[in-house]
């Protein structure tokens, strides 16, 4: 019998479908890490709490629940909307069935798991479009500027009028700067190095190297400290965090924002499906500002290169930011509307490279 109990709880532990188990009060008995993930909720934390406060307080799902535990009879809600502990909306269908007078048993399915899955492949899909268009693109831009560089400098040893020469140094010159932003425009041009990576190491040195860039913006922390190392390149995560902070902290200084302020915030994502892989645990590194938001018009492309909101910017801050992402085998994504702009940065914390 034991080693049943045993084997039915390692069941419920690996189920996909968030299951909760409530008394008679509907009081939170037990949940699996599903459900601790969907309703971002420790139950260690919540035991022992009302249910319907965990979800907002939603009067919809007291009723079902009460209903089907005064009727005995189980009940199904279909497209139910709820929130979890950080107020984020979750679509849900969920099943209650009475189990005794003093037991429900709730199995809540997020409709959105499915969306976010085919949302994450395709954006992984465009990802390494973008990467392959890049490589072909600078391939057949860096011969051609090679050859113009040559030329130049062959050209200039046989001129005597330096008047002459300042035209040939344009040439070198303009020819690296193009150089330059082709390299650009493919990410880092190392190989990533993966070492032992604490996050809140890189979002410290991001958050000095703002408070030098821009003074008068704030700069607050609000992270999990629990979060454990992972495997990763240092330099590499800072560049990532460094290019997105940076353009919200341009955001909101160019859009005038009264009291620009900017969050850098950690938490911890259970049982967390990137693209069509579903990650034990999953590292959250959101940065959140209070500026305009981002134009509607730029949602759909805002991390292909060369796409920029602002007239004076390259638009690759961002493709190089999902470049390295995508090198930590990461995702990184944005919420935006106007007076609230959050760009998430996902990275799986299971190591794959010791």
């Amino acid at each position: 019998m034991k080693r049943d109990n045993q084997l039915y709880q390692r069941l419920m532990e690996h189920l996909t479908t968030a299951v909760v188990l409530l008394d008679g009060q509907l009081r939170l008995c037990w949940m699996n890490p599903a459900a601790e993930a969907l309703l971002a909720v420790s139950l260690n934390r919540v035991k022992g709490q009302a249910f319907p406060s965990l979800v907002g307080d939603d009067e919809a799902i007291a009723r079902v629940l009460a209903k089907a535990h005064d009727a005995f009879h189980p009940f199904t809600q279909r497209e139910a909307r709820l929130v979890d502990t950080h107020g984020d909306p979750l679509a849900v269908d969920y099943t209650v069935s009475p189990l005794s007078e003093d037991e429900l048993l709730l199995e809540i399915e997020p409709r959105d798991r499915l969306m976010r899955i085919s949302r994450d492949e395709a954006l992984m899909s465009r990802q390494e479009t973008i990467k392959v268009l890049a490589r072909g693109l600078a391939h057949e831009v860096k011969n051609p500027l090679g050859g113009i560089r040559g030329a130049a400098q062959l050209l200039e040893r046989d001129l005597d009028d330096p008047g002459l020469k300042e035209f040939t140094h344009i040439i070198i010159e303009e020819v690296d700067r193009l150089r330059d932003l082709v390299d650009s425009m493919l990410g880092p041009n190392r190989l990533t190095r993966h070492e032992p990576l604490n996050i809140h190491k890189v979002l410290e040195r991001v958050r000095s190297l703002l408070i030098v860039e821009q003074p008068t913006v704030e700069i607050a922390r609000d992270y999990d400290p629990s979060l454990p190392d992972f495997s990763g390149d240092e330099a590499q995560m800072i560049q990532a965090v460094l290019n997105v902070a940076r353009n919200a902290m341009e955001a909101m200084i160019e859009g005038g924002t009264p009291q620009p302020r900017l969050v850098l915030c950690t938490r911890a994502r259970r049982q967390f499906t990137l693209g069509n892989e579903r990650h034990r645990l999953v590292c959250e590194v959101s940065i959140i500002d209070n500026g305009p938001g981002v134009p509607e018009a730029l949602r759909e492309t805002l991390f292909f290169p060369m796409v920029s909101g602002r007239s004076d910017g390259s638009g690759l801050g961002l493709s190089i930011t999902q470049s390295i992402l995508h090198q930590h085998q990461g995702l990184i994504e944005c919420y935006s509307f106007p007076g609230h702009t959050e760009f998430r940065l996902l990275i799986p914390l299971e190591s794959r490279h010791d």
